[in-house]
């Protein structure tokens, strides 16, 4: 059980670390307040993480349903403009290559 939690937390922290640092802040104020009998400090941070999470919920649903795929951006034309380079033949009878001495 320990090492699913350890998986799911590292992955809630690599998907959204912002959300998740701030029910982190929440679930701990809550924690304080239930062992200090502190009735304002746990209902500050249950609040606190409950808005972080329904907030994280309620993005996640919002940018599913608006954000179409983004078109890809190609750097190059699909043609070159440029004509194509001439083949190269072989070297003249003139010429013959350089063998060194």
């Amino acid at each position: 059980m320990n090492a699913s939690w350890t998986r799911l937390l590292r992955s809630a922290y690599r998907r959204d670390p912002i959300t998740s640092f701030v029910v982190t802040v929440g679930v701990v104020d809550a924690a304080i307040g239930s062992i200090g009998a502190s009735g304002s400090l746990l209902a500050f941070g249950l609040g606190t993480a409950g808005v972080a999470i329904a907030l994280r919920f309620w993005q996640s649903y919002r940018s599913g349903a608006e954000q179409p795929a983004p078109a890809p951006e190609y750097y190059l034309p699909p043609q070159s403009s440029r004509p194509q380079l001439p083949t190269l033949n072989n070297l003249s009878k003139k010429n013959p290559p350089y063998e060194g001495y």
